[in-house]
């Protein structure tokens, strides 16, 4: 429990709860949600510590009553509680882990294949699959922003938003290239091959957080939406694509109901690439930010999916590894995810 800083987290809601009283504060109801949003976070790391501060001490009592009397069904309830207290525990760790500056934020996540056509543009409809069977067994909300199917399967490029507490520091782990090894689908030799995608991650930002964009450094275009039908079936000219001329930062957005909400939500893609980019480059305006580099080296993966000749999924950071490479990509990653939170803490 060392890294609980419950002082810290006191003074913070102290802090927020003041704000709640100034004049004016209900006027703003995107301001005052995120205020009240944070101040119920904050005190429900509170209420858990508490509960297992609670739960320790009973077990205290009962094991010290286990010294005086033996009692096997007390002895029963003291295991199973212990092991109760256990989880709950690793769980407050891993959301005590989560304290970077935009962690509570939900995340923008983008996924592009790499060399290979048809091969890496499957390998991202997998990724794209793993991802929301991920959101959904874990209470997140996922929405699809904007999708580019593949010329014969799979997607050339998609990215979603995936919104709920903590969504950027879990998914932020996943920052880089995945790697897939198996027999090719799509080869009629049955030849082994090696398959790669990038994934992107970024803050949604708040409306507390401000950038400035000059809208002269801005290139708006609409077009009409593509897709196949379903949930990415769009038939008007209601897509946007936003170019930031001085960066070169291109975001598209064709998935909302209308070409208003496609700009609103790809300003807000293009504000995050941009504070991004800013924190990277440690520069103090938007306006010092010139050129970024396109090139994505595939050398550097992060993590590999083996299918043959045997099964293992293994992060190259932490050397985590699994051989059940079905239920990863059934979405049951959060051991990558913790794994990458308690090594990066010890850095």
């Amino acid at each position: 429990m060392s890294l609980f800083d419950l002082s810290s987290i006191e003074n913070k809601i102290n802090e927020l709860e003041k704000i709640t009283f100034q004049e004016g504060f209900w006027n703003d109801a995107k301001k005052s949600s995120t205020i009240l949003q944070e101040i119920k976070i904050l005190k429900n790391k509170i209420n858990k510590y508490t509960k297992i501060r609670d739960e320790l001490q009973n077990l205290e009592e009962l094991n010290d009553l286990l010294l005086n009397d033996e009692d096997l069904e007390l002895a029963k309830e003291l295991l199973k509680n212990t092991t109760n207290l256990e989880n709950d525990i690793e769980r407050l760790e891993i959301e005590t882990l989560l304290s970077g500056k935009f962690d509570i934020n939900n995340a923008i996540v983008t996924l592009h294949p790499g060399a290979g056509g048809t091969e890496s543009q499957d390998w991202v409809e997998m990724l794209y699959r793993m991802y929301t069977k991920w959101a959904s067994s874990n209470g997140y909300n996922l929405q699809e922003l904007d999708y580019l199917e593949g010329d014969e399967a799979g997607i050339k490029s998609v990215t979603f938003l995936v919104s709920g507490e903590n969504a950027y520091g879990y998914l932020k782990s996943e920052i880089g290239v995945h790697r897939l090894v198996r027999i090719s689908p799509f080869d009629a030799g049955g030849r082994r091959h090696t398959s790669f995608a990038s994934v992107e991650v970024l803050p949604e930002i708040t409306d507390d957080i401000q950038i400035d964009i000059n809208p002269e450094d801005l290139r708006i275009d609409t077009y009409r939406s593509s897709g196949a039908g379903g949930q990415h079936i769009n038939k008007t000219d209601s897509a946007v694509r936003i170019t930031h001329i001085p960066t070169n930062i291109v975001v598209t957005c064709q998935n909302e109901r209308s070409q208003i909400q496609n700009k609103e939500t790809a300003m807000k893609m293009l504000k995050s690439k941009l504070l991004d980019l800013k924190e990277k480059e440690q520069k103090e305006t938007i306006d010092d930010l010139k050129g970024i580099k396109k090139d994505i080296a595939w050398g550097s993966q992060i993590r590999s999916y083996v299918f043959c000749p045997y099964t293992l999924v293994k992060d190259h950071r932490t050397g985590y590894e699994t051989g059940n490479i079905q239920a990863v990509m059934d979405g049951d990653i959060n051991a990558f995810l913790e794994s990458y939170l308690k090594t990066s803490i010890k850095k």
